[in-house]
């Protein structure tokens, strides 16, 4: 029997994890966020049991980080780390009509939404969250915190760094790199290395600004 699940930050991430929860009867025992206007409030079929230092309450659930953007999500990890929250405690959520090939690596704490495709040797970091129908074809690797928005396609090959955005229905070249802390915009079609903190967006994708 699994352990029950705890969500940290009530955002819409969290309501369509909270789908893919009940799918699969995964028993979710409330939320933490920050905010005090949210505790004690229905969210879902749970409730908001208050912030994040809550969690020493519930040594027995596992985790899972639900703030959209991959820098918050790193920040949690730090809070978390010095309550004494290590990576043994972090679930990773797939929702039911997702395939995961054998070859393909799936890190903690990561998020796979309906729809989402891997074809073969995917590595996916600590973290990360594809959101519906993102497409990852063969040898594509999404480093920690990374974030892949509804309808992304990534040709293969492609390196996705660490706690980058990739914006709806954008997609990616064979072999190129989305840096670090990137942004790509939504549609935006990417045929070279975008560099580490930068903002594309376009078709082809060009450089509009730094994040």
């Amino acid at each position: 029997m699994s352990a029950p699940l705890l969500l940290i930050a009530a955002s819409g991430l969290a309501r369509e994890v909270l789908t893919v929860c009940e799918a699969a009867g995964t028993t979710v025992t409330g939320v933490l966020d920050d905010d005090p206007a949210k505790e004690g409030v229905a969210f879902g079929r749970t409730t908001v049991l208050g912030p994040l230092e809550r969690v020493t309450d519930h040594p027995d659930a596992d985790l899972l980080l639900c703030a959209g953007k991959g820098s918050v999500r790193k920040d949690l990890v730090t809070r978390l780390a010095a309550l004494g929250v290590g990576d043994d405690r972090y679930a990773t959520v797939v929702d039911p009509s997702v395939h995961v090939p054998s070859s393909c690596t799936v890190g903690v704490g990561s998020v796979l939404l309906a729809g989402v495709v891997l074809t073969a040797d995917v590595l996916l970091g600590r973290h990360v969250v594809c959101m519906p129908h993102v497409t990852l074809t063969h040898d594509d690797r999404l480093e920690d915190y990374a974030t892949l928005t509804a309808g992304v396609s990534l040709g293969g090959g492609v390196t996705v760094g660490e706690a980058a955005y990739i914006g709806m229905n954008a997609s990616v070249r064979e072999g190129r790199v989305v840096g670090a802390g990137c942004v790509l915009g939504m549609g935006a079609a990417l045929v070279s290395d975008q560099p580490p903190g930068t903002v594309y967006a376009g078709v082809p994708a060009r450089p509009i600004g730094k994040e």
